[in-house]
């Protein structure tokens, strides 16, 4: 029976990875990458020689199909990310779908659990924890203040992610919406860079975060966390 291993990798340093992870790398027929130069990257770093492939949310069906004939004939294969967990707002879920659900194939899937932005954000938060809700990215263009809206009326802390590019528009608007509804002004978190060498954690209100980051130079993925709502 073939099996496709679902492999973490690290979120930003490369010595965040596990012993089993590395051993499956090396050992799988092909590994599935989003985008095969950043997974180089890690690769070279341990000496991994293993081939890949390219898998992404643009990636043609014949690719899929392509996939699924390697799995029928035994192959063996290792999905990844560019960073984190695969299937956490990456496409790798949608290819775990297709396969599960395609006649005729039977195959094992094993998670191989590591680095999580979501869970690394988490543990530093200073916040209740024990239940959160997780919303990915925001929608880049329509349904904007409905995304808002849901965040700041939250029983529970919520985390979603963001690019450089659109933190300050994002973390504005979400200010934006808190005053049109009238709320108090909830206490957030923002992680950027997190585990590289430049990694800062901002807290405090949100016009407080958004001067800080105001003044540093953007880069990195971010992470951001909502205190729930106190009404």
């Amino acid at each position: 029976m073939a099996i496709l291993y679902i492999v973490a990798t690290p979120i930003g340093h490369l010595k965040d990875i596990s012993l089993r992870a590395l051993e499956v790398l090396r050992e799988v027929d092909l590994i599935l990458c989003e985008d095969t130069r950043v997974t180089k990257k890690l690769l070279d770093r341990y000496g991994i020689r293993t081939s890949t492939l390219s898998y992404h949310q643009h990636s043609k069906l014949t690719k899929i199909n392509y996939i699924l004939e390697l799995l029928k004939e035994g192959k063996n294969l290792a999905l990844v990310s560019d960073a984190g967990t695969p299937g956490i707002s990456d496409p790798g879920g949608k290819l775990i779908n297709f396969l599960i659900t395609s006649p005729g194939l039977v195959i094992k899937i094993v998670p191989i659990p590591g680095p999580s932005a979501v869970t690394a954000a988490a543990s530093i938060s200073g916040l209740p924890m024990d239940k959160f809700l997780f919303l990915g990215f925001p929608p880049t263009k329509r349904k904007r203040k409905k995304f808002f809206k849901e965040v700041i009326n939250s029983k529970y802390p919520v985390i979603f992610y963001e690019s450089p590019y659109r933190i300050i528009k994002t973390l504005k608007e979400l200010g934006n919406v808190m005053n049109n509804e009238q709320r108090t002004m909830n206490n957030i978190v923002v992680c950027r860079e997190l585990t590289k060498k430049f990694e800062t954690i901002y807290k405090g209100k949100i016009e407080e975060v958004i001067e800080k980051i105001e003044k540093d130079k953007i880069k990195g993925e971010f992470v951001i966390i909502v205190e729930a709502d106190q009404c």
